[in-house]
């Protein structure tokens, strides 16, 4: 965390996804990762905004063998990229999801995982028929 991406962190751990938009004329494109300009057209006129964290499955791999710390204790697992709704591709994780019924496109929501140690919660994304209750309604399988 820096003091330029201390807003998405502080946004996450208060379980929200935040991206950056374009704002100059004829863009408007939504980016991630954050950056302080505009990698279509370079404008310096963007600005963080609040997303959906509603995505789609674009592709995956699922992780079974990764001796770096923290990776090692949640073996397997399932590294993946994610289309948001609001346009921009993330690289993050896919939790909750049996490696079976991954599919591309399968629709998927954000949730946030704390990491104690680093002190900042990191977005993940679940299968979107998973229930929102927090008590992990569902069975394993979805």
């Amino acid at each position: 965390m820096d003091d330029f991406t201390r807003p998405y962190w502080e946004a996450a751990a208060a379980c929200r996804l935040l991206v950056r938009r374009c704002r100059a004329p004829g863009c408007g494109r939504a980016h991630h990762y954050p950056r302080a300009f505009c990698p279509r057209c370079w404008s310096t006129d963007v600005v963080w905004e609040e997303v959906s964290g509603r995505a789609r499955l674009y592709t995956w791999s699922v992780v079974h063998v990764n001796d770096l710390p923290p990776f090692g204790t949640r073996l397997p697992y399932t590294a993946a990229v994610v289309d948001l709704d609001e346009g921009p591709r993330m690289t993050s994780e896919v939790v909750d999801c049996p490696e079976g019924r991954l599919r591309v496109g399968m629709p998927l929501v954000v949730a946030f995982r704390e990491d104690v140690e680093a002190g900042i919660s990191v977005p993940v994304f679940r299968p979107a028929e998973r229930p929102v209750d927090g008590q992990g309604g569902a069975s394993a399988d979805g």
